[in-house]
């Protein structure tokens, strides 16, 4: 999940944190916004592509997939 956010996204993201919890838990933000989480919002494992997809909503169609 992380890997293609970053191998997709890297000219855009200034900093990435990526913290786990307890059980496989563990929230996603953007720009402080939480937008996924296994413990509260969704209840489950993030489907594959799922957060990315989430992500690419947040910042929008207008921003180009690296590299170009």
């Amino acid at each position: 999940m992380a890997d293609d956010i970053l191998s997709q996204y890297q000219h855009i993201i200034e900093s990435f944190t990526f913290i786990t919890g307890t059980g496989g838990a563990f929230e996603f933000k953007v720009n402080g916004d939480l937008i996924y989480s296994k413990k509260t919002m969704q209840k489950r494992h993030a489907e594959s592509g799922e957060v990315l997809a989430l992500f690419k909503e947040i910042v929008g169609p207008n921003v180009p997939i690296y590299p170009q």
